[in-house]
């Protein structure tokens, strides 16, 4: 991670330093991450990126000479203003990777493997866990929701722009009063209106939802639920930021309120089968990218970690040569080495055609896991300077929070998993 060698910040100048003597706080170890673009990740013990083409590993490459120059250099004060950069959506654009999920990159004409995608969602988390959101909610959870459910005219008028981040879509589903059930008691409602729906409700924790065009809400229909794209700026749609995170602070999530809001019925998502599966089949398909984010906020905080170790010096010699502290890295390490491990094999079965609501459950649920131990064995590494913002394991540690929730809590995802290995469904209403 770049950071800057200012160091007034970590502590005042004293009076011999003013005066000539050495400052005794210019030579504070630093955690650091290797952004080198061709340079091997320590965190990939097990050589996973050895499972990408010669194709996919240049893309990969393309995308880490970005993050390097462009997203790494701020994301610490970027996160400390809880504000999202306005030329990461610019810079996203050009390098032209929402779209390749659905083949519509001029990268390839063809859908990308989910298995490159989730080294592209290890390495933007690697970085910034924020910016992988953003990237996440736009090519997975917006896009996705279009692909999975929209009609083929529906697919073409508005993938493509969103592809080229023209347009910048949210996904609406969680309401304040709905989370983990939001699928049996969504209050969000949609009523025909001649050529018209109405929307009237509420949806919480939206991310890209100040800024996003598009929202693909999803209200209730009597017994159905269906998914609308609604123009942010359609009259009845108010947002507003939430304020006062302490985790995904670049991450811009919103309250949205719809009140009495008119859609057309040709931006009804009508596709699908207009039951919750529908949206259901869309987290089906993102739950695998969070177990990849996990991953990546692991990789960063071993690594930052690591490079700590080896730098700070206690009892006359470097914290790396400790027993505990390499007990407490080596486990860090196989934490990492087995969600990468199973992320990548729960991605390989969906480009096979296999895999299933459980494999991906259980693939986010044991990576959260074990992401919210590394984190921590991390800012343990590291001591009272982890508490530090320009000291990197501080931010991805409180990260670590917001991964572990969204996109199923590790309860939903522990009794999806349960239901699919007994028969029996735990499940209460």
């Amino acid at each position: 991670m770049a950071v800057t060698d200012d160091r007034s910040s970590i502590a005042p100048a004293t009076a011999g330093a003013s005066s000539g003597t050495a400052d005794p706080f210019a030579d504070l170890p630093r955690p650091h991450l290797e952004l080198d673009p061709d340079a091997p990740h320590v965190a990939d013990f097990y050589a996973y990126g050895e499972l990408l083409t010669d194709d996919e590993r240049a893309i990969l490459r393309r995308l880490r000479r970005y993050l390097a120059s462009d997203v790494a250099p701020v994301v610490d004060a970027a996160w400390e203003a809880a504000e999202f950069p306005e030329q990461f959506r610019r810079g996203f654009a050009e390098l032209d990777l929402a779209g390749l999920p659905y083949g519509l990159s001029k990268l390839s004409d063809q859908p990308a493997r989910r298995v490159l995608m989730g080294f592209l969602h290890a390495e933007i988390a690697r970085v910034d866990a924020s910016t992988n959101s953003f990237f996440g909610v736009q090519s997975g959870l917006a896009m996705g929701s279009i692909d999975a459910c929209g009609t083929p005219e529906q697919r073409e008028r508005w993938l493509p722009p969103m592809a080229r981040l023209e347009l910048v879509g949210a996904f609406g589903l969680t309401e304040p009063h709905g989370g983990s059930d939001v699928a049996g008691g969504m209050e969000t409602v949609a009523r025909r209106d001649g050529d018209d729906w109405v929307v009237d409700g509420h949806k919480r924790w939206i991310g890209n939802g100040t800024f996003a065009d598009l929202l693909v809400i999803w209200a209730r229909d009597g017994e159905s639920v269906r998914g609308f794209v609604v123009d942010r700026d359609t009259p009845g749609v108010s947002t507003a930021k939430i304020e006062g995170k302490t985790a995904l602070r670049i991450t811009q999530n919103a309250d949205i309120t719809l009140d009495g809001v008119r859609v057309p019925d040709d931006r009804r998502l009508s596709g699908g089968n207009g039951t919750f599966a529908d949206a259901g089949g869309v987290l089906r398909r993102t739950r695998g990218n969070a177990s990849w984010a996990c991953v990546g906020v692991q990789m960063a905080a071993y690594e930052l970690a690591l490079t700590y170790a080896q730098q700070r010096e206690q009892f006359g010699r470097p914290i790396a040569g400790f027993q505990m502290i390499q007990d407490a890295l080596v486990q860090m390490l196989g934490n990492t080495t087995a969600s990468l491990g199973m992320a990548a094999r729960n991605a390989q079965l969906i480009d096979g055609g296999g895999g299933s609501d459980a494999h991906s459950a259980l693939a986010k649920q044991f990576c959260a896991d074990r992401m919210r131990e590394t984190v921590a064995l991390g800012r343990q590494i590291v001591g009272g300077n982890g508490t530090i913002l320009a000291n990197g394991i501080a931010r991805y540690f409180n990260d670590a929070e917001a991964l572990y929730s969204y996109e199923g809590t590790r309860e939903m995802n522990t009794l999806i998993v349960g239901k699919k290995i007994t028969g029996h469904s735990a499940f209460v209403r």
